[in-house]
């Protein structure tokens, strides 16, 4: 039993100083001292040793079992101030070089957009208003004036999820439900991302649009132009021609197509506005009577107009942006132009 003890304090002693690493250390260490370890195995062993030898062998296996604990933890200590200065040298910094500044955000140019139109209307009276992006076929089409049927509904080029619900192509369903749950007067803007089967250098699949409506009773055409110029003028500079053409859409009679002068060549002609001096801003008109018979208006009593605008159009105008996907690839280059 003796010369087993002291074979086993060799190769233990030998396999905790052979250890790289902390977790080779522990391992030897259950190898020898855990409950099915070595010097266990030979502690089970002195049941068959007569009464005089089992006080000689027991003081000898405690002794053992001493060394190897403190033998193990000196070999811990080791291994674990080695590594803190490997991971030192490894990972040291050198502190007389320059700093590196943290890149401070910036709000994405649509944002700025919205912002500014959003701020120049409510200036105005009208209050903010949202819907879902997911909307149902009578918000989007019918209520509209845009029934099944409609030749509109082509222009639109909607993607559907199903026969009643489709991405709402506008922000104009916002004015449906609004109506719905407000009586006159109304003065309400509803700025949001709609969807469209669309996308090259100036259309995207996903935009932005601003829808604003105004009912009372007494509202005139003239009412529309003047809020519509006051806006262009606050938004593009004062010195800004506006103009009005005869258009149409569904949900308004009678229509118009509002036109700016060109903000690149000032009206002069160039590239961006085909040379005729003039750029197609928004769309607008008196609201149909056939909407205001969908949510329980009395056209006889009130009348009202209603406005929409692509917010990538004015930006892409007010920054000098020629491609209309830029606003959507996330490039830092690009984005960092307008910190402000």
């Amino acid at each position: 039993m003796k010369e087993r003890l002291q074979q086993l304090q060799e190769e233990a002693l030998a396999a905790l100083q052979q250890a790289a690493d902390l977790k080779s250390l522990q391992d030897v260490r259950v190898q020898i001292l855990g409950k099915k370890g070595a010097l266990t195995e030979v502690m089970k062993g002195m049941r068959a040793l007569s009464v005089e030898e089992r006080p000689v062998v027991g003081s000898l296996v405690n002794t053992l079992k001493d060394r190897l604990e403190t033998t193990f933890v000196v070999r811990q200590a080791e291994l674990k101030k080695q590594t803190i200065a490997t991971k030192l040298a490894s990972e040291k910094i050198d502190v007389t070089l320059p700093g590196r500044r943290a890149t401070a955000g910036s709000k994405h140019p649509i944002t700025l957009v919205t912002e500014d139109v959003v701020d120049i209307f409510t200036r105005l009276g009208f209050s903010v208003e949202e819907g879902p992006e997911i909307e149902q076929d009578f918000y989007n089409f019918e209520a509209l004036n845009i029934p099944k049927d409609h030749p509109a509904r082509d222009m639109q080029d909607t993607f559907y999820i199903s026969d009643d619900l489709v991405l709402r192509t506008h922000t104009s369903p916002v004015q449906v439900r609004s109506m719905l749950k407000k009586k006159p007067p109304v003065r309400v803007i509803a700025p949001g991302t709609v969807y469209r089967r669309d996308s090259d250098l100036t259309h995207s699949p996903m935009f932005h649009q601003i829808e604003g409506f105004l009912v009372d009773d007494k509202v005139t055409f003239g009412d529309l132009k003047g809020v519509l110029t006051h806006f262009l003028k606050e938004f593009f500079g004062e010195g800004l021609g506006v103009r009005f053409r005869p258009s149409f859409f569904p949900f308004t009679e009678p229509s118009a197509e509002v036109d700016i002068a060109c903000v690149i060549c000032g009206g002069k002609g160039c590239r961006v506005c085909s040379g005729t001096g003039w750029l197609e801003i928004l769309g607008c008109g008196m609201i149909d009577p056939a909407v205001f018979e969908s949510v329980d208006y009395d056209p006889a009593t009130y009348s009202g107009f209603a406005f929409g605008m692509g917010l990538e159009r004015i930006a892409m105008l007010r920054y000098g942006v020629n491609d209309l996907r830029l606003f959507f690839e996330n490039d830092l280059r690009f984005l960092k132009q307008f910190n402000v």
